[in-house]
């Protein structure tokens, strides 16, 4: 009795970690909302001189996107079945590659920035920017390679590929805060 008993509380505890390919459709549908928040934040970074509020907003932007990443991240790493089904991964790979123009323009934009974010009153922000950078980019790794794990083995090579065009996007980036 008392095994039985351990047995179902040890099996309630991981279905409580376990997610769904209907979670991480819902996280990739929250993270798009997100960096859109991003790409509005960025744009509204007047040049050539913004605001420190404006540039604050980016900010927190960036962390409500990288929570929104990681939640991603460890869904996509307890998902159920895992691999998801091929509908599932493709539904989940075509709306993460239409974040992609919107992820490459926000990168672009903030290097834009730079000169803007140097002069602002309060110095130090191009180094919170690359700092945000490289918390953004460890967590768009993180769920890269979460969900390259769960993708059916049909759509390895285009998530990949998906990953690198991000990845050297989010590279540039940081490389011209250096």
């Amino acid at each position: 009795m008392r095994f039985s008993s351990v047995i179902i509380l040890a099996s309630l505890v991981a279905s409580s970690f376990a997610s769904t390919a209907a979670d991480l459709k819902a996280d990739i549908a929250t993270i798009a909302v997100r960096i859109n928040a991003l790409d509005t934040s960025i744009i509204a970074f007047t040049l050539p001189r913004g605001t420190i509020a404006q540039a604050l907003a980016i900010h927190n932007n960036v962390l409500t996107l990288s929570t929104a990443l990681d939640k991603g991240a460890s869904d996509a790493t307890n998902v159920i079945p895992n691999p998801v089904s091929l509908t599932d991964g493709r539904a989940i790979l075509t709306a993460l590659e239409a974040t992609e123009a919107t992820i490459v323009r926000c990168l672009t934009n903030i290097v834009a920035r730079k000169a803007a974010f140097s002069v602002l009153p309060t110095s130090g922000v191009p180094a919170i920017v690359k700092q945000d950078l490289s918390n953004l980019s460890a967590s768009t790794v993180k769920l890269e390679a979460a969900l390259i794990a769960s993708a059916p083995a049909d759509l390895v090579a285009e998530a990949t590929a998906f990953k690198g065009r991000i990845d050297t996007s989010f590279a540039a980036a940081i490389a011209a805060y250096a």
